[in-house]
């Protein structure tokens, strides 16, 4: 039993220093060459083990796994008490030694945190003369298009386009009821991503809209060429089209996974290879890392349950990308959450927004998505929870491809957001941030854009990113846009007793929602 024992606890040290935990990760840089000692000692014990079974009674036996066990503890901790980076100076140090500087302050200041100390001045200047009803357009067609190519503009200069899709299918694994597949395609001019994408697997799809054996979803024929992996030409006959899903993942301050937040991860070969072929013990553990990693933020988030998967075990073809800085799409360095905003200053140095980048993929995805021979063009949604959310009323604000979207945790007044009033908040920052914007409309102004159209947001009583009256105030102006429609019953606007959260509640509201617009 002890021995059992023992070897459990070494293999807990194992998968805590080595497989990703988010705790230990930088642990296991320190430890990854003593995992080798730690293994060595667990051979021989194995061995002594053996030995001691066949050669001495059990009493004797217990005493000797005993003895060796302390012994085989105690030769590990003189091995990580030799490691050459001192620990007590990283992540073991006691407060007092890795207490940061005290900051040099002067008694006269301009700034409280991270907002002006005038920021309630400032945001009595806003007034927001594009939103419906401020605006002297009245005809809401031509208020629309005007006010989202203001939004446009103040997204300043669009990625270029991209020649083609020029989608491959990297490696495909079946689950239950659907195949999961992982792609790269090129989302613009500079960028070729990998995504993950879920296909149901029934072959026929419901309402299908197929004609002859046509794709009635290539437009003016771009991307008409076949696609390894996905059923064109003859085989389109017989095939039917599925209801889709954008599914957006959030922020966290965790740029270390992207689409994996959506989307259980798995690993093709050459995730899993040395450029000779052969199994790269390395890449395993980083792949490892990358799954529990995905587990642990799916358990703490979405309650055990990943979005993609739940919605394409109903019937939904799901697509998720990284954004920008996200997952496969981050720093060659590794990660560092204060470079976000460096890097996004740099890009506004180019001329370039990094916020209205992700905005920008997330519509080129959506028209990729469009493209694929399984998917109805007429009936695509996005969902989202937190930055996800944001993502998703921001894409059915500006993308008629979108009949539909659900956005959980992500809906505020800049009135709300920007203050001191309310304590811990979602100050916003460069992940949701366009250069002039406010200067003509407020987050829920900007959602309207997407009126009439079905629209589900769920904001919690305990979320403490977004404060209740806030919330309050920005679905009282968008219920004032489908009112002004006569489509204020296809707003949804709900606040529920729960913390910054997508639990299972949460997602089966969702799915009820899509199915009620998509199917």
């Amino acid at each position: 039993m002890f021995y059992l024992l023992f070897i459990d606890v070494l293999s807990v040290i194992y998968r805590c220093l080595g497989k990703g935990t988010q705790k230990y990760r930088d642990y296991w840089a320190l430890f990854a060459d003593n995992f080798l000692i730690l293994q060595t000692i667990t051979n021989l014990i194995n061995r002594k083990i053996d030995f001691l079974s066949t050669n001495f009674k059990q009493e004797d036996r217990m005493k000797r796994i005993i003895t060796y066990s302390i012994i085989a503890l105690l030769q590990a901790s003189v091995a990580l008490a030799q490691t050459p980076v001192a620990l007590t100076q990283t992540s073991m140090a006691p407060a007092k030694t890795s207490s940061k500087p005290k900051l040099q302050k002067r008694e006269k200041y301009e700034w409280q945190g991270e907002i002006p100390t005038y920021v309630e001045t400032l945001k009595k200047e806003l007034t927001y003369p594009m939103a419906w009803g401020n605006s002297p357009i009245k005809n809401f067609k031509k208020w629309k298009k005007a006010a989202r190519a203001k939004v446009f503009e103040c997204m300043m200069t669009p990625p270029k386009a991209a020649a083609a899709w020029d989608m491959e299918v990297l490696g495909e694994e079946q689950r239950e009821g659907y195949k999961a597949q992982k792609i790269a395609f090129n989302i613009n001019a500079y960028s070729r991503i990998t995504a993950y994408l879920l296909i149901p697997d029934s072959e026929y799809g419901k309402n299908s809209n197929v004609e002859d054996g046509k794709n009635s979803n290539v437009e003016d024929g771009k991307n008409s060429k076949a696609v390894d992996g996905l059923l064109l030409s003859a085989q389109n006959k017989k095939m039917g089209r599925f209801p889709a899903v954008v599914a957006l993942h959030d922020h966290g301050a965790h740029l270390f996974i992207g689409k994996e937040k959506m989307i259980r991860p798995f690993f093709i070969a050459s995730e899993e290879q040395d450029a000779d072929g052969k199994i790269s013990e390395k890449k395993k553990a980083v792949n490892q890392e990358i799954l529990d990693d995905a587990d642990a933020w799916v358990n703490q988030l979405y309650e055990g349950q990943y979005v993609g998967d739940y919605l394409a075990k109903h019937g939904y073809v799901v697509l998720s990308i990284d954004a920008p800085m996200w997952g496969e799409r981050g720093r060659m360095e590794g990660v560092d959450r204060n470079k976000y905003d460096l890097i996004a200053g740099n890009m506004m140095m180019l001329g370039r927004d990094l916020s209205a980048f992700m905005t920008y993929d997330d519509i080129a995805s959506t028209e990729f998505l469009a493209s694929l021979p399984m998917v109805d063009a007429k009936r695509i949604g996005c969902v989202g929870c937190s930055m996800g959310a944001y993502r998703s009323w921001m894409l059915s604000a500006l993308s008629d491809r979108i009949k539909t979207s659900a956005s959980i945790c992500w809906m505020v007044t800049t009135d709300a957001q920007l203050t001191r009033r309310f304590g811990r908040k979602e100050n916003g920052g460069f992940a949701n941030c366009i250069p002039g914007l406010r200067q003509y409309l407020d987050y829920p102004h900007i959602a309207s854009l997407a009126c009439p159209k079905p629209m589900l947001f769920i904001n919690g009583t305990k979320d403490k990113l977004f404060p209740v009256p806030g919330v309050k105030d920005a679905f009282a102006e968008m219920h004032k846009v489908w009112k002004s429609q006569g489509a204020d019953n296809l707003l949804d606007t709900e606040l529920w007793d729960i913390p910054h959260s997508c639990g299972l509640k949460a997602q089966e509201k969702m799915l009820e929602f899509l199915d009620k617009n998509l199917k």
